[in-house]
């Protein structure tokens, strides 16, 4: 068998490099997780892998191999290591890795080397690589000083995260934006993917040797996406900086977030008739959503006023309207409840000030340090 391997000190430099990598575990364990410069290539499908498992556990090693040989032959063994090489020409630099870096890796290393290329497999395979991710997430606090950028609802503390070097976008990872309008058209990323992503991108950040971690103020649920503890830990304890915005920019600002963008996302997606209803549907839920905390008769009247605007803008192309509900939005549910979150943090507070204060400052932390 090839000792072709690669060792488990390199598991940095191929998460920093995004090496392609060849997953060939079974498509029900990659689509749990994986990592963001991996394709999964198989070496066997879910229905082989769950004939084999049964066989290891009722007869052993040997009757497992043998099963696995004879599920994946001929034809089917062709094709797939077609596949494979397909790949590696590709991405001549690749390398492969099962669940642990055991049978699955060697026999698909062997097989391909049968066919003429000698591709690296990787020590520990996936199981190694998430538990030093993992671990990459949870020392990340005590790697630099983690700033905390807060500011209310419309402030436009994504944009300014996104001009910053040393700003991580949870939200983007998260593929949300946090709160009940939070939503994109495209589904969030699993548990495990969103942190392998957050890992990857605290190893990037470490490795420009940013002279602090500056991320935004969230719950420890964004959307569905669950920031990991001790990294959450983290964010509890750290200095907070206060982004500052005039109302006509924030509703400018959650007009085009909203209701632009959402509005011409579904009709590219589902074309003019039925975008415009899933965006309606959207707008809707995500007020049914908080509707415990506005009590019945505010939620009747934003629907109310939302049924009213989006007819106007279905008649006319008109979105002005929305901008009734939207202020209403922050005057009786979004402002005061940043207020009481922001007045129990009020200690932690260094910094207030606009988006261009807010640049001068962090400029001048960095030159300092």
């Amino acid at each position: 068998m090839s000792q072709n391997i690669v060792p488990k000190s390199a598991y940095r430099e191929i998460m920093l490099s995004g090496r392609p990598m060849m997953d060939v575990r079974a498509p029900i364990e990659f689509n749990k997780g994986a990592f963001p410069s991996s394709t999964n290539l198989p070496l066997m499908q879910d229905s082989e892998r769950q004939k084999v498992g049964t066989c290891y556990k009722n007869k052993g090693q040997d009757e497992a191999i043998a099963l696995g040989h004879s599920l994946v032959n001929g034809k089917i063994k062709q094709q797939r290591v077609e596949a494979w090489l397909e790949f590696i020409n590709q991405h001549p630099d690749a390398y492969l890795y099962c669940f642990r870096g055991g049978l699955r890796s060697q026999l698909t290393q062997q097989w391909i080397k049968e066919a003429g290329i000698d591709i690296p497999y990787i020590e520990g395979g996936y199981k190694a690589m998430r538990q030093y991710l993992i671990e990459v997430i949870d020392e990340a606090p005590k790697q630099s000083p983690i700033h905390i950028l807060s500011g209310i609802t419309g402030s436009g503390k994504t944009d300014f995260l996104l001009q910053r070097s040393e700003a991580i976008d949870l939200e983007g990872l998260a593929h949300h934006r946090g709160s009940s309008f939070g939503r994109y058209h495209e589904p969030q990323p699993s548990q495990i993917n969103f942190e392998n992503s957050l890992a990857v991108s605290l190893l990037q950040h470490q490795e420009r040797a940013e002279k602090c971690l500056l991320v935004e103020d969230e719950s420890f649920l964004i959307g569905r996406s669950a920031i990991p503890k001790q990294f959450y830990s983290g964010m509890q304890a750290a200095d907070m900086l206060v982004l500052e915005e005039p109302e006509e920019a924030r509703l400018n600002r959650l007009l085009n977030e909203y209701v632009h963008k959402m509005h011409s996302g579904y009709v590219e997606r589902l074309g003019e008739e039925a975008g415009f209803d899933a965006f309606a549907e959207y707008l809707s839920q995500s007020i049914t959503g908080i509707k415990k905390r506005l009590g019945r008769q505010l939620h009747d009247q934003f629907q109310s006023i939302i049924a009213n605007a989006l007819n106007i803008q279905r008649q006319r192309g008109d979105t002005q309207p929305h901008l009734e509900w939207i202020s209403l939005l922050l005057t009786k549910y979004y402002d005061p409840m940043y207020q009481y979150q922001l007045d129990k943090k009020q200690s932690r507070i260094i910094f207030k000030g606009s988006h261009q204060a807010m640049h001068e400052w962090l400029d001048e932390y960095s030159s300092k340090r």
